[in-house]
């Protein structure tokens, strides 16, 4: 049985209470750094974008760290957050943790309003350039032919996949023609102290948390998120991806971390217990391959089969498309692990059954 949200909660400490910032306004949160929190139309309703007092090339300023995604609100609640919150300084440059569009969204507006710089990862940069590049970049019929090969096959939702082949750039309309690469173990001075750059994978092709040791402060991102668990999945760009190994191992990146650090998440509160929190995700993803196991052992499953086993409540389309690249993760962990063994059977759907004595390697 697994653990209720609260009882998790109540093991991590959240040192600004119920605080929260108001839109077009900011908290601030350690010496330097602010919190913005502005709204998506979606499940997950907010992201956490932060402000942080800068100087680069003699001029006094602030950094920001990730955008939200292009709507004329969130462009509204930064025209007053220019006026309001930084105290009469510019932006001086955009740095951007990663490709999802409630990060990258306004990166082009920003970098093009204060004529600044975006900093973020090769890998992550060049992606979300191909997902601006037409409507037929992400989504549509690739992904309609990938969850089809994995069991989401009935008509109606082929059709409204195959119809989102414009979603990326509807929330991403633009991304900067240049940029600056971050790397892992890149070191950025902001404001005077030293930031670490750590590479994250498996929720994002090349996600980077930033973390300062003089303040123990880490800008989390996606990777370390306080009361949910970061989406994981497998998509038809990278179709056998082991996605789920990658995320625990990135996550156990942090484990070297100060245990006072303050974790600034992407969506939720502030909070401190980064070490629990780490050992609650494995937990967490341990529980559900068991789930998957179980359920792999009774009868061979599609990874359409196995949404329902991890996700107990209705989903809208949207949320069952992550549903289904975070189901295909955890089955893929276990295929290439070698507990599990893939079939193409003849309804060209991919199944997964535990593997028996006589069955055949993982990936044969």
């Amino acid at each position: 049985m697994n653990p209720p949200v609260a009882e998790l909660e109540r093991q991590l400490h959240y040192p600004l209470g119920e605080a929260l910032p108001t839109p077009g306004a900011a908290l601030q949160v350690a010496p330097g750094i602010k919190w913005i929190r502005m709204a998506l139309p979606f499940a997950l309703n907010h992201i956490n974008l932060w402000l942080l007092r800068d100087e680069m090339d003699g001029r006094c300023g602030w950094s920001v760290v990730d955008c939200c995604i292009s709507t004329d609100s969130a462009k509204s609640n930064w025209e007053q957050i220019f006026s309001d919150e930084l105290e009469g300084l510019p932006i001086l440059r955009v740095i951007v943790t990663h490709m999802h569009p409630d990060h990258i969204g306004l990166a082009h507006w920003l970098c093009e309003r204060w004529r600044v710089s975006l900093w973020m990862s090769a890998t992550d940069f060049h992606l979300a350039r191909i997902g601006t590049s037409g409507p037929t970049a992400f989504g549509g019929d690739s992904a309609a032919e990938f969850f089809a090969l994995h069991g989401l096959n009935d008509p109606d939702s082929v059709t409204k996949i195959r119809g989102r082949s414009n979603y990326f750039l509807s929330l991403v309309p633009s991304v900067p023609r240049q940029y600056r690469r971050l790397l892992d173990a890149d070191t950025l001075l902001i404001g005077g102290r030293r930031w670490i750059c750590i590479s994250g994978y498996g929720h994002a092709p090349e996600h980077i948390s930033l973390y300062c040791p003089e303040l123990r402060v880490l800008i989390g991102g996606d990777m370390m998120l306080p009361r949910i668990s970061t989406n994981v999945s497998v998509y038809d760009q990278e179709p056998e991806a082991n996605s789920l190994k990658l995320f625990l191992a990135s996550i156990d990146k942090f484990k070297a971390l100060d245990a006072a650090t303050l974790t600034l998440p992407a969506h939720g509160k502030p909070f401190t217990g980064l070490h629990r929190r780490i050992e609650q995700l494995h937990e967490h993803h341990q529980d559900r391959l068991a789930e998957v196991m179980s359920a792999c052992a009774a009868r061979a499953c599609s990874a359409a089969d196995i949404v329902p086993v991890l996700f107990k409540r209705a989903l809208d389309l949207h949320q069952t498309t992550f549903a289904m690249g975070e189901s295909i993760a955890h089955l893929h962990l276990l295929w290439f692990e070698g507990r599990l063994h893939r079939r193409l059977d003849s309804d060209g759907v991919l199944r997964f059954q535990r593997v028996s004595a006589t069955a055949p390697e993982a990936g044969a």
